[in-house]
């Protein structure tokens, strides 16, 4: 008896601490959703309904936390995302393609912008955009499996290109320095994306 009593108190205290660490990180990516770019310890606490020192508790530093975040977010994008068919017509995968980078990206935007603003400092926040890129690339290499066949020797700079097009960088300036409405934005994305899988396909006929 002693020893299920045990081990009914640790799984308690494991799922309270499983709650006020998912509390704490919704409460991260909350603020930030919502403009706050730089969220203190103190302000993620308080919205989490929790104490700063049951914050710094479950988090021993923000790298915990800007851990804890990224891999929500891939979590969330994961949920999201739908697979395209790399059987269909290459103009029909173009459209699939764009309209789902898009949704990713602007779902993206928020974490993106606060991470801008540290990740020059956080080692973290860089390994987060590493496996961000590296997702976006596995895709890309799925979907155009056989335009970057067709490209030969130069598939490799394809790829890359596509890579750059696709991710935060690129969607950033159409947004945010272009000031483009989502559809103005998206419709650049897939004039990209299009022309650079067409001039693949030309190049390997001549």
């Amino acid at each position: 008896m002693i020893g299920v009593g045990t081990t009914g108190r640790v799984d308690g205290r494991t799922l309270r601490a499983e709650r006020t660490r998912a509390a704490i990180v919704d409460a991260h990516m909350a603020l930030i959703g919502e403009g706050d770019l730089r969220p203190t310890g103190e302000r993620i606490a308080e919205r989490a309904g929790i104490s700063l020192r049951a914050l710094w508790t479950n988090f021993k530093d923000m790298e915990a936390l800007f851990a804890a975040s990224g891999e929500k977010l891939a979590e969330l994008q994961a949920a999201a995302h739908r697979p395209i068919d790399a059987g269909l017509p290459l103009p029909r995968r173009i459209d699939l393609y764009c309209e789902q980078r898009a949704r990713m990206l602007e779902m993206l935007a928020p974490c993106a912008r606060a991470a801008a603003l540290r990740e020059p400092f956080s080692a973290q926040l860089k390994q987060n955009r590493v496996k961000a890129i590296a997702v976006v690339q596995a895709e890309i290499e799925e979907v155009f499996a056989t335009e970057l066949a067709l490209a030969g020797s130069a598939g490799g700079q394809l790829l890359q290109a596509l890579v750059v097009a696709s991710t935060w960088a690129s969607w950033s300036m159409l947004r945010d320095e272009l000031g483009l409405g989502l559809s103005a934005a998206r419709g650049v994305l897939t004039r990209t994306v299009s022309a650079l899988l067409a001039a693949a396909i030309t190049s390997s006929l001549r």
